[in-house]
């Protein structure tokens, strides 16, 4: 356990607006936080290739010759004595064990294709749990490559795959059926090795075997500057921080970006971590007795090199402490979250402008935008923000500015993620107790009974971490729907101002380098739409990026709460300008729906009768609306949020579309 940064920043000076003291700062990870990293869980990296015109086969059958392999197949370390080429497969269960050798130069992971073919939408953690998790999934994913060292070919699956034993048999014997030679399989984890030994007639070739007693294997040639951190034991208690070292006995599961890796056990250059390691450049080896070797340079800023055949290592001097110094604050600039303080009215969204961003959040500012620009055929529903000088308010006025500055310099809250869970929701608890402001109640309560009396309505968060680049607020923060009558409104303010401290958006933000006492919660009260359906739709196609143009819909009856990550299936559209039709990709699963609670909050109700949720009729309006907003942003792609009643179509959210986010 330590710090992750040059020296540590003393108490009280993180305060929100003011810059820190120090500028490194840390970037903490759990570990099991990790897994949206997981949707990548392949064993292939187009950093790690050769380039080579691409086949422009999406798949094929089976591979008759080694010439259609390699009209496939990508090469780790080409034209090294460690070459290795490699190509993925699927194989559908679903589909009478269909198998698919992927075009692994057009799609860089399992999941690409999968998701730019059709076969399957699902994505994320629903994607990684059901065909790397569970035994009865659809897809058996892997890799089949030829081991230079060895002269053999062989397949292997991602580390962390809990594929049963008879799956393994299974590819075994689908694998060499339709491959041009023999193919062994290649365990990459003590468990697979475990179930697939009793297996007969399978043929094995082991990493030892392939690695022949190396006592150093390159795994990735790169410099790199960083703290050594020599990790023992690697568990949940664990930090590992952004421009560290880490010494590990073995290449693990999962892992945040950190500036180099070394290993003490020999592993797989098609490892997960090595292959992330070799996409972000941070010199990555084998090294025997690592740990030993290292411990001398445990907590050293160090120069790490790793060669082809050998490594340097080199205490970091102060002039490139400082050159590093500077690189990171440029790049925590990049992040540097904008905010207006001054701004004490509580607007309309017709008078807002995506440019008050910074005082009113970027969801609020947005429809404001949205709703000026008078798009026919769509409404925002009406609603007013409180910007961002109430919820800093709020904090000082309950000392809870104070709390939050000795959280985040606690060094067990920063160190121990499983401490720091707790601390954030027992700090969402004050906050939720905390005393609202009687002047503030009075203006909000006068503005629900001029324009608002007896409606439901949604208390949304608007944050200013929506404007950040490649950054991502989507599913961080909290709603309150269907919000009736006073006390159930203001508690709904004080529950999106403690979101700002959930977990995974402390979690997501530190990853991204965001300075957490600079973001700040605006709160947009909006009319409630109890939709007839309702979903989302990207002005781009999410799952295939050569479909130029296209329109992703996603629908579902009644409200459209957790439209995407819901357990069922959404009903799910691609809308082609080219062909100028809809291609519908699936049909809504959902067996029932939520609607308004005349209570407050929604409730669920069970769906009879036609499962379709979309007209062509209402596709196309969707569509117009989509192309619409999106000229409304110049022309930049848009991750929309729609809701449609009585043949009317509402827009009640619109921000940037970042892919994967």
């Amino acid at each position: 356990m330590r710090h992750n940064v040059l020296g540590s920043v003393p108490p009280g000076l993180r305060r929100r607006g003011q810059l820190a003291s120090h500028p490194i700062r840390p970037m903490k990870f759990k570990q099991h936080l990790a897994r949206f990293v997981l949707l990548a869980l392949v064993l292939i990296s187009v950093n790690a290739t050769q380039v080579v015109p691409a086949s422009k086969e999406r798949s094929l059958p089976a591979i008759a010759t080694r010439e259609q392999f390699d009209s496939l197949a990508v090469t780790y370390d080409p034209n090294t004595p460690y070459a290795l080429p490699h190509a993925l497969f699927v194989i559908d269960r679903k589909d009478n064990n269909r198998i698919y050798y992927v075009n692994t130069k057009r799609y860089a992971f399992h999941k690409d294709f999968v998701n730019g073919t059709y076969l399957s939408l699902e994505r994320g953690r629903v994607f990684f749990e059901n065909n790397y998790l569970k035994p009865n999934r659809r897809f058996i994913m892997g890799t089949v490559a030829y081991q230079t060292p060895v002269k053999r070919w062989t397949f292997e699956f991602w580390e962390g795959d809990l594929i049963p034993a008879d799956q393994i048999k299974l590819t075994y014997d689908i694998l060499n059926k339709t491959f041009f030679t023999a193919l062994a399989f290649k365990p990459n984890s003590t468990r697979q090795d475990e179930v697939s030994a009793p297996l007969a007639g399978l043929q094995r070739v082991s990493q030892s075997e392939i690695s022949q007693e190396q006592e150093y294997q390159a795994l990735n040639i790169a410099k790199g500057l960083g703290r050594i951190h020599v990790i023992p034991k690697l568990d949940d208690h664990v930090e590992i921080g952004f421009n560290e070292i880490i010494v590990l006995n073995e290449v693990p599961i999962q892992l945040p970006p950190v500036a180099g890796i070394i290993t003490s056990l020999p592993s797989t250059p098609l490892s997960h971590i090595n292959l992330l390691a070799k996409g972000r450049g941070i010199p990555n080896a084998y090294i025997k007795n690592a740990q030993e070797l290292f411990r001398q340079y445990d907590g050293w800023w160090v120069n790490f090199e790793t060669k082809r055949e050998s490594y340097s290592v080199k205490r970091a001097d102060t002039d490139e402490l400082r050159a590093y110094q500077k690189r990171m604050a440029e790049r925590l600039d990049i992040m540097k979250p904008r905010y207006d303080l001054s701004e004490k009215r509580l607007l309309d969204l017709t008078q807002q402008h995506r440019a008050m961003s910074i005082a009113y959040g970027g969801k609020s500012a947005n429809l404001g935008e949205v709703a000026n620009a008078h798009l026919p055929g769509i409404d925002v529903p009406a609603g007013f923000t409180i910007p961002f000088y109430y919820y800093d308010a709020f904090l000082k006025e309950n000392n809870f500015d104070d709390a939050l500055y000795e959280l985040l310099n606690d060094q067990k809250f920063v160190h121990d993620p499983a401490y720091r869970r707790q601390r954030l929701t027992e700090m969402r608890e004050r906050l939720q107790n905390g005393k609202f402001n009687a002047q503030l109640r009075t203006r909000v309560l006068q503005r629900l009974e001029k324009s608002f009396a007896g409606q439901g309505l949604f208390v949304r968060s608007s944050s200013n971490s929506e404007d950040l680049p490649n950054f991502s607020g989507a599913g961080l923060y909290s709603t309150v729907p269907n919000a009736r009558g006073a006390d159930q409104i203001l508690e709904g303010i004080k529950k999106v101002w403690a979101s700002l401290w959930n977990f995974e958006a402390y979690e997501a933000r530190e990853r991204a380098g965001v300075d957490h006492m600079k973001i700040f919660m605006a709160v947009l009260i909006q009319k409630g739409v109890n939709s007839e359906s309702s979903g989302v739709m990207i002005t781009t196609d999410p799952f295939d990026k050569d479909n130029k143009g296209a329109i992703y819909i996603s629908a579902k009856r009644g409200l459209g709460s957790k439209v995407v990550e819901g357990p069922k299936v959404a009903e799910q559209v691609i809308y082609s300008p080219r062909a100028n039709a809809t291609r519908v990709l699936t049909r809504s699963a959902e067996d029932s729906l939520l609607t308004f609670d005349e209570h407050g909050g929604l409730k669920e109700i069970p769906i009879t009768g036609e499962r379709a949720v979309l007209t062509d009729n209402v596709i196309r309006r969707l569509v117009q609306a989509a192309l619409g907003i999106k000229r409304v942003f110049g022309n930049r792609e848009q991750d929309i949020e729609w809701a449609y009643m009585n043949g009317q179509l509402y827009i009640v959210q619109s921000r940037p579309f970042i892919a994967g986010g």
